[in-house]
C-alpha cells in the first residue's frame, strides 16, 4: 500500500485521466500530502455516483489509498460533448510532422508547422521577435497551435519552456507544456533527440509532450 504523502497529486490525475469518462483530473492536497478535494470534468455517459466509485476504485487499486467520496466533486459536460462510437478518433491518434517553415524578416520572425492526425492536416503559426530563444519558443508555440485546431478548442495549452540541452555527447530538445482545463491545469514534459535539426526536434519535443495524452484531448 502506497503511502499518500509519497504519491504525487500529478500521479493520481494521471490514473484518473485513463477512466473513460474523465476528461481533466486535479488533484488538491495537504502539505502533509495527504488529498484534501478532487475535482473532475467528465463526459455525461455516467451517472455522477458511479463515476465518483470508479474514482474511488480506481485510486484505491492503484495506489492503495481509500478516499472519502464527499472530497470527490464532479462537473459534467453537456450531452452534445458525447461522441458517438463509430466516428471517435482513434486512442493510438498521433502528431505527424509534415512541414516546418521558419522565416526571418528583419527583427521579426513567423513560424508555420504543419502535423497530421487522423489522416487530417493542421497548420499552426506563430510570430515573434527574432532572437535565438524567441524562435525555439515561436515553433513550439506553433506545433501547440496546431493540436488545438485537432481539439477544437475544448482545452488549450501554455508553453511553460523550450530548450536545446548538452547532454553528455548528445543535443537534446526539452519541452515544457501546460494542458489548461476549465477545472485547472496539468504540466507534461516532452524530450527529443537532435536529429536532422533543432526545428525538427523542438517540434517532436513538444508533440512528444503531449502525444500520450492525445486519446484524452480527443475525447469530445
Amino acid at each position: 500500500m502506497e503511502s499518500q504523502a509519497r504519491v504525487s497529486t500529478e500521479d493520481i490525475e494521471n490514473v484518473l485521466c485513463q477512466i473513460g469518462e474523465v476528461k481533466a483530473a486535479r488533484v488538491v492536497a495537504s502539505a502533509e500530502g495527504h488529498i484534501q478535494e478532487i475535482h473532475v470534468l467528465a463526459l455525461p455517459s455516467k451517472a455522477p455516483k458511479q463515476l465518483v466509485r470508479d474514482i474511488e476504485s480506481t485510486i484505491m487499486a492503484t495506489f492503495g489509498i481509500a478516499i472519502d467520496h464527499k472530497k470527490v466533486s464532479i462537473a459534467q459536460l453537456g450531452h452534445e460533448s458525447v461522441v458517438e462510437p463509430t466516428s471517435a478518433p482513434s486512442q493510438q491518434s498521433r502528431a505527424l510532422i509534415r512541414s516546418i517553415n521558419a522565416n526571418v524578416t528583419g527583427i521579426e520572425a513567423s513560424v508555420k508547422v504543419t502535423v497530421e492526425i487522423d489522416r487530417q492536416l493542421f497548420t499552426g503559426e506563430a510570430a515573434g521577435p527574432a532572437s535565438q530563444t524567441a524562435r525555439q519558443r515561436l515553433i513550439a508555440t506553433a506545433t501547440l497551435n496546431a493540436i488545438e485546431q485537432y481539439v477544437h478548442d475544448s482545452c488549450t495549452f501554455a508553453l511553460e519552456d523550450v530548450s536545446i540541452l548538452q547532454m553528455g555527447r548528445e543535443r537534446v530538445a526539452v519541452a515544457c507544456v501546460v494542458l489548461v482545463t476549465p477545472i485547472g491545469e496539468q504540466a507534461f514534459a516532452g524530450s527529443a533527440l537532435v536529429r536532422q535539426n533543432e526545428k525538427d526536434s523542438i517540434v517532436r519535443a513538444t508533440l512528444d509532450a503531449i502525444n500520450r495524452r492525445m486519446g484524452f484531448l480527443t475525447s469530445t
